[in-house]
C-alpha cells in the first residue's frame, strides 16, 4: 500500500480538481485552478479551483444572511458548537496531520502537533463562552449604571499563511465563533488541499447545527481575492498572517477604510545566553529552534547572542552536531527536519548565503542545497558581524547566525536592534537578568521567554509581536476582544437628568 493511501480517502490525486469555494452549504469553484507540490520531490498531489470575485462576494452575501441568526444564538450555544468542532477535528487528527505534513513538509509530530493546536483552542473557547464578561463602572451621576457591553464585530476575514495554515486558522475561528463573528477563511495558494480538507470538517460541523455560511472557504490568489478581502468595507476586521511587506499593504488599506487588522508579520528571534546558564538546556532549545519545522516558523531561531566566555565551545558542539540532524522525509519516524516548502524557499535560501558571504559572513556549516529533485537544503550556521544588513533580514529558513557579547546590556541591545518584535528567550539562573529582560529596558519583543527556546507558544497566552511584526495578537489571555466591539453603555433609572463633570443646562 502507498504510503499516500490517505489521499485516496480524502478524494485527492492529482488529475482530481477540489473545488476550493463553500458558501449556502455546497462547495463550487469557477476560478483559476492551483496545483499543489509534495516538497519532497516537486510532484504535483492535487489541484484546487479557486474563487472567482462573483463567488468571493457570494460568501460575503451568504455570510450576511446568516448573521443575524448567529449573533442572536446564546454565546454557550456557540460555544457548544465550537466543542463538536474539536471533537471532529480529533476523529480527524491523524488524516490532517498527514496531509500536512505531505503538502507543507513539516515533520509528522509536528503535523499532529498543529492540528492539536487547533483542537486545544476549541477547548479553551468553550469555557470562555460561559465566562467572557465586561465591566459595571461607578457612575458619577447619581440614579445612574454603567457597564461595558462587548457585541460582535461582524465579518471576520482570517487570511493564513503555509508554514500554519490550520493553527492559525483555529486561533481566529475558535474565538470569532464564540464572540458571535462569521468568518471567511483564505489560505495561503500553495496549501490549499488543507485548507478545503480543513474546512470541509469545520463546516460540516456548522450544518448539523443548521448554519450553513457562519464560515464560508474562499481559496485564491492575493491580488484578487485577497485585495477584495483587504478592501472590503463589509469585512471590519482581517486577521492577516505572511510577510512584513504585505502586511504593510494590508494594514494601509484595512485602516484607510477604518477597518481593523490582526496582522503576524515576520520574525527575527534572538536567544541571549549567560555564562550561568545551563548550557545543556539552551543546546536542546537552541537546536529545536532553528532547524525545527526547516526554520519556517515565525518564531523560528535566527540569532544566538552567547557570552564571550562560552562562545567557542557552544559554537564548536553546535557544528559536531548539525551534521547528525536526520533530514529526509517528513512522515518517517526519527526525522527531524523536512523540506523547505517550495522552489521559491529554496531559491531564497541559496541568494540568503550569498548575500551573507558577500557581507562577510562566514558558513560555520552548511549553506548549500542537498542534490535531489525535493526542496531538501543544509541547516547552516553563519558567523557574521551583528551590524551586517542581512542581520536584519528575515530569510525564511534554516539560517542561524551566532554572535559575542560581553554583557547583558549589550546583548539586550543587540536583541532589540531588528526591525521585528515577535519571539525572544534569555538563558540564565540569576534573578536579576530574568526580571531585567522581561522588564521595560528589556526585550522589545512580544514573546519574552527565561530558559526556553523561541519557537513553540502555548494557546492560554496571547501570541505576536511589536515593531515590524505587526503588533496584532492572537490565541489567549484577552486577544478576543479584537473580535468584538466594546460599547459604554450608561442607564439613568432616576427622575432627574444630572449631566456629568458638574455641567448645568437649564432650559
Amino acid at each position: 500500500m502507498s504510503k499516500h493511501a490517505f489521499l485516496k480517502e480524502l478524494g485527492i490525486s492529482p488529475s482530481v480538481v477540489q473545488k476550493g469555494v463553500y458558501r449556502r452549504g455546497e462547495w463550487v469553484g469557477d476560478g483559476p485552478i492551483d496545483k499543489s507540490y509534495n516538497p519532497q520531490d516537486n510532484s504535483v498531489i492535487g489541484q484546487t479551483q479557486t474563487a472567482t470575485l462573483k463567488q468571493y462576494n457570494e460568501c460575503i452575501e451568504a455570510m450576511e444572511e446568516e448573521r443575524a441568526r448567529w449573533v442572536t444564538t446564546p454565546m454557550p450555544v456557540r460555544g457548544e458548537i465550537v466543542r463538536q468542532i474539536g471533537d471532529a477535528l480529533r476523529a480527524n487528527k491523524v488524516i490532517l496531520g498527514q496531509l500536512l505534513t505531505l503538502e507543507m513538509g513539516k515533520i509528522k509530530s509536528e503535523g499532529l502537533g498543529e492540528v492539536q493546536e487547533f483542537i486545544d483552542i476549541c477547548d479553551m473557547a468553550v469555557g470562555m463562552s460561559r465566562t467572557l464578561e465586561g465591566k459595571v463602572i461607578p457612575s458619577e451621576r447619581p440614579g445612574h449604571y454603567m457597564i461595558e457591553q462587548w457585541n460582535p464585530i461582524g465579518n471576520v476575514a482570517v487570511i493564513t499563511a503555509f508554514n500554519f495554515p490550520i493553527a492559525v486558522m483555529g486561533w481566529n475561528l475558535a474565538l470569532a465563533l464564540i464572540c458571535g463573528d462569521t468568518v471567511i477563511f483564505k489560505g495561503a495558494q500553495t496549501t490549499s488541499l488543507v485548507s478545503v480538507a480543513l474546512g470541509k470538517v469545520v463546516v460540516d460541523v456548522l450544518a448539523k447545527n443548521g448554519f450553513k455560511s457562519v464560515l464560508t472557504v474562499c481559496c485564491g490568489d492575493g491580488v484578487n481575492i485577497g485585495n477584495a478581502m483587504v478592501q472590503d468595507p463589509r469585512v471590519p476586521l482581517v486577521s492577516f498572517t505572511g510577510s512584513t511587506a504585505v502586511g504593510r499593504l494590508v494594514s494601509r488599506d484595512v485602516h484607510a477604510r477604518f477597518g481593523r487588522t490582526i496582522l503576524e508579520l515576520g520574525g527575527n528571534n534572538a536567544t541571549i545566553v549567560m555564562p550561568d546558564s545551563d548550557l545543556e538546556l539552551v543546546f536542546q532549545g537552541s537546536v529545536f529552534a532553528a532547524v525545527g519545522t526547516c526554520g519556517q516558523r515565525c518564531t523560528s531561531l535566527r540569532r544566538i547572542l552567547l557570552h564571550e566566555s562560552v562562545y567557542d565551545a557552544f559554537v564548536e558542539r553546535m557544528v559536531k552536531t548539525y551534521p547528525k540532524i536526520k533530514i529526509g522525509a517528513p512522515e518517517e519516524d526519527g526525522v527531524l527536519v523536512g523540506p523547505l516548502h517550495s522552489k521559491q524557499s529554496v531559491d531564497n535560501y541559496l541568494k540568503g548565503i550569498e548575500e551573507i558571504k558577500k557581507q562577510g559572513g562566514k558558513i560555520l556549516y552548511g549553506g548549500k542545497k542537498i542534490p535531489g529533485p525535493g526542496n531538501y537544503v543544509e541547516p547552516t550556521i553563519v558567523e557574521i558581524s551583528h551590524d551586517a544588513p542581512i542581520v536584519k533580514h528575515e530569510i525564511f529558513a534554516p539560517i542561524v547566525y551566532v554572535f559575542k557579547f560581553k554583557t547583558l546590556d549589550e546583548a539586550i541591545k543587540m536583541n532589540n536592534s531588528v526591525p521585528q518584535g515577535l519571539s525572544s528567550s534569555l538563558f540564565s539562573k540569576n534573578l536579576q537578568n530574568m526580571f531585567r529582560w522581561i522588564g521595560p529596558l528589556g526585550s522589545d519583543c512580544g514573546i519574552i521567554n527565561v530558559n526556553i527556546g523561541t519557537s513553540g507558544a502555548e494557546i492560554g497566552g496571547a501570541f505576536g509581536g511589536e515593531k515590524e511584526t505587526g503588533g496584532g495578537r492572537e490565541s489567549g489571555s484577552d486577544a478576543w476582544k479584537q473580535y468584538m466591539r466594546r460599547a459604554t453603555c450608561t442607564v439613568n433609572y432616576s427622575d432627574q437628568l444630572p449631566l456629568a463633570q458638574g455641567v448645568v443646562f437649564k432650559l
